[in-house]
């Protein structure tokens, strides 16, 4: 079975049936704050890329941190960047939002400063922020590509989706048919055994 409501909207498989609902704007905003964790998407020459990130979010950025790398690079040269984060209970009970936005890189000089001390507090309350930048170069021996480098996303477009279970089909009954059923199996038995047949009585 699967039927539509809203956007993807009704979605079931045998019994198993939930609704697809799309997130508002804030309802968006809500979940980016709330996670700590998503996916960066970023591109050059006609190549994705996608790689964990942690993030903070605060009015319309999404603020990071990293060390120079192949994902720093390509957003250098091209700063159209997406970013999905989700938030999974369940098969039937999850969020996940994509972000559609651009790089923008906070450099270590005094214009920058604010911006830079505000990444490094909104980071701080995430546990283990400097993962996985500094795990992957920390075995290298190169002074450069340690320094940190912290960057923010602009978001320019952000949507939503959210599963929850259909409350209607939950509580559908399904008692008549199974009786039906049962009563159809009795009654076949019964007139193999000759108790019951056409036109027959059992006394």
């Amino acid at each position: 079975m699967l039927l539509d409501r809203h956007w993807g909207g009704l979605r079931g498989y045998g019994r198993c049936v939930m609704l697809i609902l799309e997130l508002t704007d804030i309802e968006c905003i809500k979940v980016l704050t709330r996670l700590g964790l998503g996916r960066l998407a970023c591109s050059h020459n006609n190549q994705p890329y996608v790689v964990p990130i942690y993030f903070a979010y605060r009015q319309r950025y999404l603020y990071s941190f990293a060390t120079l790398g192949q994902k720093i690079e390509w957003m250098r040269a091209n700063p159209r960047v997406c970013v999905e984060a989700d938030e999974i209970i369940n098969h039937h009970h999850w969020m996940s939002v994509v972000v559609q936005g651009h790089y923008e890189e906070l450099p270590d000089t005094p214009e920058w400063k604010a911006q830079r001390i505000l990444a490094h507090e909104l980071l701080q309350h995430r546990a283990m922020w400097w993962e996985p930048a500094y795990v992957v170069t920390a075995h290298l021996d190169a002074t450069a590509e340690l320094i940190p480098i912290y960057y923010r996303i602009h978001i320019d477009h952000v949507t939503g989706r959210r599963a929850m279970p259909d409350p209607v089909e939950a509580v559908e009954p399904v008692e008549p048919t199974t009786t039906q059923k049962s009563e159809g199996w009795l009654k076949s038995i019964l007139r193999r055994m000759r108790f019951v047949g056409p036109g027959r009585s059992s006394h």
